[in-house]
């Protein structure tokens, strides 16, 4: 996670703020933040913070079956807004994956997948405050997008905000018809802080970006699946059914292939053209070399497996 220290921005911070943000301090607790004296400060005997409380474990949902993770956001009384003890259950759940899970999917209990930030904790919060916060939701996000397994996105009612930036790092999304996409911080007088302004233009695009945050324009389902907000629309009800699908399809891969798509493939879209190429080829290379793929190859030739054919 990227370091604050050398800013000396942050004298002090709101101590509800401190308590959330602990949870993500890989040195397990309050650290100097002026310049060259990034380590851990002398600490008075203090609660283990980072120990849930089984109100918090209920916020998100882990569940295992085979190689296929669900993990459900458990708010639905808030359309399940996003407070910091979400985003620190989002973080442990995605940790406590086991070695045999091959793929995630990311839903939201009730009739919306998010409706975002949960502007609550906004209220007494100041400068210093702001900074940490949007620091835990990248370091939550990133870890998502560039984790070890795929992650598929359930999205119906509102991926508002927040919402839309955690559905933005998942790897698919697949949308119902209920589903619609907004960003109303304009409205709010707040700005993205979850990663929205990095991924959200690779996605729809810087402009139609502008055009969400300063007219407050909603997009439905059908268009955001048009416009890369999702790649598959769903009837209601059909989502969790269609990501199944599609996980049972993602955990069959080669898992250094699938290792390739989350770690490799961003990097080359990102890079210029001539190290893009240089990139790709060494990947190829190292993924042709396992001996999963000779397997695969062999069973090819050897007619054991299906030609691609349309659906």
């Amino acid at each position: 996670m990227p370091d604050l220290s050398a800013s000396c921005l942050i004298p002090s911070l709101n101590p509800k703020t401190v308590r959330a943000w602990r949870a993500f301090d890989p040195l397990g607790g309050e650290r100097s933040i002026c310049r060259g004296r990034n380590q851990a400060m002398p600490q008075p005997e203090k609660p283990a913070l980072n120990v849930p409380t089984p109100d918090e474990t209920r916020l998100v949902t882990l569940d295992i079956d085979g190689p296929v993770a669900t993990i459900v956001l458990n708010r639905p009384e808030k359309r399940n807004a996003l407070s910091l003890s979400v985003i620190e259950r989002l973080r442990a759940c995605f940790a406590e994956l086991p070695a045999s899970v091959r793929v995630a999917i990311v839903a939201g209990a009730g009739p919306h997948f998010s409706a975002g930030l949960d502007l609550s904790e906004l209220s007494d919060a100041d400068t210093a405050d702001g900074l940490q916060h949007s620091f835990a939701w990248y370091e939550v996000f990133s870890k998502i997008q560039f984790g070890r397994v795929p992650v598929i996105g359930v999205l119906q009612g509102a991926v508002v905000g927040g919402g839309l930036e955690l559905a933005s790092c998942l790897h698919v999304r697949i949308a119902e018809e209920s589903a619609y996409f907004a960003l109303p911080e304009g409205q709010r007088g707040i700005f993205v802080g979850g990663g929205g302004s990095v991924r959200l233009p690779r996605l729809i695009g810087v402009a139609r970006m502008m055009d969400m945050m300063l007219t407050g324009r909603v997009y439905s389902a059908t268009e955001g699946s048009s416009y890369g907000f999702a790649q598959y629309l769903v009837e209601a009800g059909a989502s969790m059914t269609k990501a199944m699908e599609l996980a049972g399809k993602i955990a069959s891969n080669a898992p250094l292939t699938n290792f390739a798509v989350l770690q490799a493939l961003p990097m080359i879209a990102e890079a210029n053209p001539q190290t893009g190429l240089l990139m790709e080829s060494l990947m190829a290379t190292v993924a042709q070399s396992d001996q999963e793929a000779k397997r695969r190859i062999r069973a090819f030739l050897d007619h054991k497996t299906a030609k691609v054919k349309p659906t």
